[in-house]
């Protein structure tokens, strides 16, 4: 196996542990969760068999979430109303505004991580838009008699 190979191997195991850690925690966090933990088992699965095996059940169980995620006015309308929230804390955060006067703690402790902590949220909202624009385009059938 040349260096090129290792490298490259190297590479994808760890951008496919490293989405696949972040799946899982954007599973109980705003993100796309599923979608990412498909992401690295995708990566992990040309270097694995084991991940190979497991990766159809992730992939469909992430369709399935798209699917039904676009099946109401309600589920969309709840959706961009979050994506936009997301980007608005991100926006907020980034811009570091005084600590109020109900903050318990030090002031320094205030909406830790500026700019960082707010582009991610940024990020977040925008992926969390961009799939659902995509959930909606591949997965919304349209009603009878409403063409």
């Amino acid at each position: 196996m040349s260096v090129r190979n290792t490298g490259k191997n190297v590479l994808l195991q760890g951008a496919g542990w490293v989405l696949v850690l972040a799946g899982l925690a954007a599973l109980v966090l705003p993100g796309p969760g599923l979608l990412a933990l498909f992401a690295g088992m995708a990566l992990l699965a040309t270097q694995y068999e084991w991940a190979e095996r497991r990766l159809a059940p992730v992939r469909n169980a992430a369709l399935r979430t798209a699917a039904d995620s676009v099946q109401t006015w309600l589920r969309i309308v709840a959706s961009v109303i979050g994506a936009l929230v997301l980007i608005g804390l991100g926006v907020y955060w980034g811009i570091s505004l005084p600590a109020p006067s109900w903050w318990p703690v030090d002031e320094r402790w205030w909406l830790v991580g500026g700019w960082g902590t707010g582009a991610t949220l940024i990020g977040s909202g925008l992926i969390a838009l961009g799939l659902l624009v995509y959930s909606y385009a591949r997965f919304r059938e349209p009603r009878a008699g409403s063409e």
